[in-house]
C-alpha cells in the first residue's frame, strides 16, 4: 500500500485557484527536483475532473525534450475523480474516471497499489481527502503573493486540519515549500 503525496502552489492567503499568477514567479529547477523526488515514488496520478482536463491537453503533447516531467505525466496510470467525466482514456491515454467522490473507493485504490499516488492540483478533491484523512504527505509550494480572491485549499468553515511539518525549503524566486504530514 502507497501514500497519497499532495502537491499544491498556493498564495500566502492559501488560494489554490487558475494558478497562472505563479508564472510571473518562474519555475526554480529546484523545485522540479523537489516535485521529482514525488513522482519518482509514485505509481499512479490521482485527479479531480478540473485539472485532468486543464492537464490533459497541456501535458498529452509535451515531450521528454520539452520537459522532463512529461514521461511521467504521460506514461503514468491516471486516476479522475469524476461524476460527470464519462471517458478519460479518449481524452489522454492512461487515463480511467474512477466515479465520484468516495472515500471508500480513493481507500480501495490507495490499498490497491504497491507505491504512491501523486495529486497535483484538485483543490476540491484535496479538500475532501484532508477532511476525510486520506493525505499522506502535503506538499505545498507557497507563492509570495497574497491575492485576496479565489478558492482556497482550506476554506472559512472547514474542519480543523492538524499537521506536523516534516520538511521545508526555500528557491530564489521567492517560493517556499512546506512539507507536511498528518499531526
Amino acid at each position: 500500500m502507497g501514500k497519497i503525496r499532495v502537491h499544491e502552489f498556493i498564495s500566502l492567503d492559501g488560494v489554490y485557484e487558475d494558478p497562472r499568477w505563479t508564472f510571473e514567479y518562474g519555475f526554480d529547477p529546484k523545485m522540479g527536483e523537489d516535485i521529482g523526488e514525488l513522482t519518482n515514488v509514485s505509481q499512479g496520478i490521482l485527479l479531480g475532473r478540473t485539472t485532468f482536463e486543464m492537464f490533459a491537453p497541456a501535458w498529452s503533447t509535451r515531450t521528454a525534450e520539452q520537459d522532463p516531467g512529461a514521461p511521467f505525466f504521460n506514461d503514468t496510470q491516471k486516476y479522475v475523480v469524476s461524476s460527470t467525466l464519462g471517458d478519460a482514456e479518449s481524452v489522454w491515454g492512461n487515463s480511467e474516471v474512477v466515479g465520484p467522490y468516495s472515500a471508500d473507493a480513493i481507500r480501495s485504490l490507495k490499498d490497491g497499489l504497491e507505491r504512491d499516488l501523486y495529486v497535483s492540483g484538485s483543490g476540491t478533491l484535496v479538500r475532501a481527502m484532508l477532511a476525510d484523512g486520506l493525505v499522506d504527505e502535503l506538499h505545498m509550494f507557497v507563492y509570495p503573493v497574497a491575492l485576496g480572491l479565489g478558492l482556497r485549499l482550506f476554506p472559512d468553515g472547514g474542519a480543523k486540519t492538524k499537521l506536523e511539518l516534516v520538511g521545508s525549503g526555500s528557491y530564489p524566486n521567492g517560493v517556499v515549500h512546506l512539507a507536511y504530514e498528518p499531526a
